[in-house]
């Protein structure tokens, strides 16, 4: 189904106005911003902004990892290597190891990749995503096998999140490049079957990647964010980042200017962290240097409610004596978790010789060799 300009608008123009007497959500206020200006600076201390946690991961024979954080819930961190198959459980409170989970194979009941895990803490499993298998296999909390489905027809699951008591939300895409198939969908928990798919309206597939003849380079970027209560929706090839909310609805929050449609060289907007007074985001270029396969150059941006206006922003960990940098263009955790940083304790050690430390990282900082486990840094939106 061919989508034209004037479709994409209507469908706009509908999510705009559906939200009148009888719905519990009115209509949200979209910001504009122009990827092309350049904005003023703005310096934020991440804690006057969010709340911090640091958990210092037990270090054992047993439990010896990089600190991959896949998922957080109230009581369990479940962190990884990425590349040899193990999953370590750790007490979030006390830092302590519980268990290593490993169940990496060709059988049917493992999993050949170990590329993204959902905590799902209330019926204590774990979803995990095998993308070279295009399945999802589902484990108990003590790696026991319960059952595996597999991705819809011939596409591929990315961000991966728990989206309530029964569903999974992920975003479906194609290799090696979209198609108006992909988008944003609810799968159930149980056999994996589609849901529900949430449409975001476009006039023409776009994509950050870079393809040229059998080169392909993918940058980091994601369509989805969680914050509390509710969701951040992108698709590439639109002009319009959205919030979803529990009870199914679409609301426009971002605008980017000028059109993705209308630019030679792309600049492409991205979803980060939302708060009471910020919207974070950030925007990629389309360009690379194919002698260096370096680019993709972006600019972190914030728009101030508060002070009704978009800026280039910096945010800044108070908790270190020179301020260290913290940025939204990590991957977004949990409706709890806007981020984390996974802190190395040689860096933490060094850092503490020299009294550049503040606080409770401070505290663990002094408990640390050069050997122990990485520290995670936990962001945490406000109650």
């Amino acid at each position: 189904m061919k989508r034209t300009k004037y479709l994409s608008l209507l469908l706009l123009s509908i999510v705009l106005t559906g939200c009148g007497e009888g719905n519990r959500h009115p209509a949200v206020d979209f910001i504009t911003v122009d990827v092309t200006v350049k904005y003023p600076e703005k310096e934020l201390i991440l804690q006057d902004v969010m709340d911090v946690e640091y958990i210092a991961l037990e270090t054992s024979d047993e439990f010896i990892t990089k600190g991959v954080v896949q998922a957080v819930g109230k009581d369990w961190l479940l962190v990884t290597n990425q590349q040899d198959g193990d999953i370590f459980v750790f007490d979030r409170k006390t830092g302590k190891g519980v268990r290593k989970i490993n169940r990496s194979g060709q059988g049917g009941e493992e999993y050949s990749q170990l590329n993204e895990i959902v905590l799902d803490e209330e019926a204590r499993e774990l979803f995990v995503k095998d993308y070279a298998a295009q399945k999802i296999l589902v484990y108990d909390l003590e790696g026991n096998f319960k059952r595996t489905f597999r991705f819809a027809d011939t596409g591929y699951y990315d961000y991966l999140y728990n989206y309530d008591r029964e569903h999974l939300i992920t975003y479906k895409t194609y290799l090696p490049m979209d198609t108006e198939e992909a988008g944003h969908v609810l799968i159930s928990k149980q056999d994996g079957s589609i849901v529900r798919e949430i449409p975001i309206p476009f006039q023409a597939i776009k994509t950050p990647k870079w393809i040229s003849d059998d080169l392909q380079i993918t940058p980091f970027f994601f369509l989805t964010a969680p914050y509390p209560g509710n969701w951040l929706l992108a698709n590439a090839s639109s002009d319009t980042i959205y919030t979803y909310s529990q009870d199914n609805i679409l609301h426009p929050l971002l605008v980017r200017t000028p059109s993705i449609h209308t630019m030679e060289t792309e600049i492409f907007l991205f979803p980060g962290a939302v708060t009471g007074r910020y919207y974070f985001m950030n925007t990629l270029k389309k360009e690379v240097d194919l002698t260096t396969f370096k680019g993709f150059p972006g600019t972190d941006l914030v728009y101030d409610k508060q002070e009704k206006a978009l800026f280039s922003y910096t945010l800044l960990n108070d908790d270190f004596a020179n301020r260290k940098q913290v940025s939204f263009r990590a991957k977004p955790i949990s409706q709890e978790i806007a981020i984390y940083q996974s802190l190395e304790a040689f860096d933490l050690v060094e850092a503490y010789e020299n009294n550049q430390l503040k606080g409770k990282l401070k505290e663990i900082a002094a408990g640390l060799d050069e050997e122990s486990n990485p520290v995670i840094m936990l962001v945490k939106y406000r109650e």
